[in-house]
């Protein structure tokens, strides 16, 4: 059985975001932007947005897990529905409309020599390879489990027909074990969701941070902090719900959390760092952050359409309850709409 733990994910991408953070600072070959630059009244602005940031996040991704004490949340109640399609409407329009145009912005920048960068879509190769990988991980680990669990099956049902010609009532035991293969496997896949999930929501989340955090434009930051301030709350209600689908163990929920809400203001924390060197147009930080994201965006935009919403509008039981379906799907198209709204500003 192949597992995904945490701290281990967590520290490959610190080191990962760290050797890359000098690659941003390449050297300046486009003119910076006129901005109005105030470095210390932007440094307020950015102490106000992590401390906002890391709160709205804080507590959007903890709300679904309130569901393990308020029995109207649990994943089993229809109104868990409800808020999942939200907050999968709120992923697949941050894949769509905030990071994909994003991805596109900055792969077909002119900064960018344009051979090869202005002769082919880049952004769109990379987040469709992007989620076919993630359909290929999701696919091979759910594969790999579920042999290695029927193999076990396999080898005991042997005794199990043994038992049976013994005392019939034993066969009640195998039909219980393959239903917990099953249970098992679905487990897993929602493990698989929410981790993966986590991965997307992060690389998309540390870019934006560096990103204020190096502006030094009151102007340019102000909107900024409003807007990621629900950007966050709503991307961790999304990320919630699917961890308290997978029923993580204390300890894993605890370091996703974390995880999750530092994100963001820890990015803000880099760019302050390097602000005095960060040049946002130069080559290197336009193709780093470009591939990041188009490879965030196809991350989001699969897990959203597959593993959350295909997932949840083909239950028989949402289908068989017309009220439950149209109000996940009210849901869904409000989710998309507020998300798809702050990037007017974000």
């Amino acid at each position: 059985m192949i597992k995904f733990n945490q701290a281990q994910l967590f520290t490959f991408l610190c080191f990962f975001f760290i050797l890359f953070s000098p690659l941003v600072r390449g050297d300046c070959t486009c003119e910076p932007e006129d901005e109005d630059r105030n470095k210390p009244l932007a440094l307020k602005y950015k102490m106000a947005a992590i401390v906002s940031i890391l709160v709205a996040g804080a507590i959007g991704v903890c709300f679904p897990l309130l569901g393990k004490t308020i029995d109207a949340l649990r994943p089993e109640k229809d109104i868990f529905f409800v808020i999942k399609a939200f907050a999968a409407g709120v992923i697949l329009s941050t894949g769509f409309i905030h990071v994909l145009p994003d991805a596109t912005e900055n792969l077909t920048s002119p900064c960018l020599n344009q051979n090869p960068w202005g002769k082919f879509p880049f952004a769109g190769l990379v987040a469709m390879v992007s989620a076919i990988a993630t359909l290929l991980v999701d696919t091979f680990v759910t594969s790999h489990y579920t042999k290695s669990h029927l193999n076990n099956t396999q080898q005991g049902h042997g005794d199990e027909e043994k038992k049976t010609k013994e005392n019939e009532i034993d066969v009640v035991h195998v039909h219980a074990h393959a239903s917990s293969i099953s249970g098992s496997t679905q487990l897993l896949r929602y493990r698989v969701v929410s981790q993966v999930l986590e991965l997307g929501i992060v690389v998309h989340s540390v870019i934006i941070g560096i990103s204020l955090g190096a502006s030094e434009s009151p102007k340019t930051i102000k909107p900024l902090v409003a807007a990621l301030t629900f950007h966050q709350f709503f991307e961790g209600m999304g990320l919630g719900g699917c961890i308290l689908q997978a029923r993580h163990k204390a300890r894993s929920v605890a370091i996703m959390v974390l995880f999750f809400a530092l994100t963001t203001p820890v990015g803000i924390g880099i760019g302050i760092g390097i602000s005095n060197t960060y040049n946002e147009n130069s080559p290197t930080a336009l193709v780093v952050e470009g591939m990041l994201n188009a490879a965030s965006a196809g991350i989001l935009i699969y897990m959203a359409l597959v593993d959350l919403l295909a997932a949840d509008f083909m239950n028989p039981k949402l289908q068989n309850n017309g009220k439950v379906g149209a109000s996940a799907s009210v849901s869904l198209l409000l989710g998309s709409a507020l998300m798809s709204l702050l990037a007017v500003w974000a």
